[in-house]
């Protein structure tokens, strides 16, 4: 005890650390953020609405929010399925399997772009005989996908990853022991412990293919209203000097992202509440 204010503090420092902490976050976030909005105020509310209610402006959110939306899905799935076979499993090169995983946070964003337009172009290894069955894959909103995944799967296996390790599999045994079978043990032991996990490699992978533009903009053909994203509508018109446009654009993916995030962030804590509760 100090005097009688209450208990001592173990770490000493406290005024010190928070004070870099928020002033760090400031630079690095507040303060961008609020130069974001003030640029929007440029414009009156009528013309806000305008940009934002245009046609390629629309079908540019609807795309990008639309298919982010998808891969984050897709990559909740196959990410748990492949944290699975990582942590549960043992069986030769699983080590370089490992490791493959995270080749899309260490690839350069152009580099990952080039290499599935390549790969999937109606000449390409896998775009030939897709192409055969009258599939096109590069220059479409199909090829804008398979890049979001490209880049998102690894979010998903890395926050996964740590909680099923740390998942005994003795409770699996006991489950299996009270007669529950294999999917019944799955569905009511080992989900619920990862749902929180889960909800955050969706939140981040979702995050990040929204967001995405160097591995999009070369395998999506770019053309507005078809297979154009945000990010790149908003280089498009900071590139025609139209910086109140771009900023509005920005605004408005900046306020779905945070509410998306938001509503997951609140579904974790009821997911993290019922797990205590039980």
């Amino acid at each position: 005890m100090k005097g009688g204010s209450g208990r001592r503090r173990t770490l000493p420092g406290f005024g010190l650390t928070m004070g870099l902490t928020l002033t760090w976050l400031s630079i690095i976030v507040l303060i961008p953020l609020a130069g974001l909005f003030l640029k929007s105020f440029e414009l009156n509310f009528a013309q806000f609405v305008d940009i934002i209610t245009s046609r390629r402006t629309l079908n540019a959110l609807k795309i990008s929010f639309g298919l982010a939306f998808l891969a984050a899905l897709v990559n909740l799935v196959m990410g748990s399925i492949i944290v699975w076979a990582l942590v549960r499993y043992r069986f030769p090169g699983r080590r370089i399997f490992d490791a493959i995983v995270d080749v899309p946070f260490a690839l350069p964003t152009a580099v990952a772009g080039i290499a599935l337009t390549t790969l999937f172009a109606q000449n390409g290894w896998l775009g030939a005989p897709l192409a055969e069955l009258g599939i096109k894959v590069s220059y479409t909103p199909l090829g804008i996908f398979l890049a979001m995944v490209f880049i998102g799967i690894p979010f998903v296996v890395r926050t996964v990853q740590p909680v099923l390790i740390d998942l005994d599999p003795e409770i699996e045994e006991a489950a299996a022991s009270l007669g529950a079978s294999r999917w019944q043990t799955v569905w009511r032991v080992v989900l619920p412990s990862l749902f929180p996990a889960l909800l955050t490699g969706f939140a981040l992978a979702f995050a990040r293919a929204v967001g995405e533009y160097g591995s999009v903009i070369f395998i999506a053909g770019n053309l507005p209203n078809v297979s154009e994203i945000a990010p790149l509508l908003i280089v498009i018109r900071l590139s025609e000097f139209r910086y109140a446009d771009a900023t509005a654009i920005a605004v408005v993916m900046l306020l779905v992202s945070f509410l998306v995030i938001f509503v997951i962030n609140r579904l974790q804590r009821w997911a993290r509440a019922q797990e205590q509760a039980y």
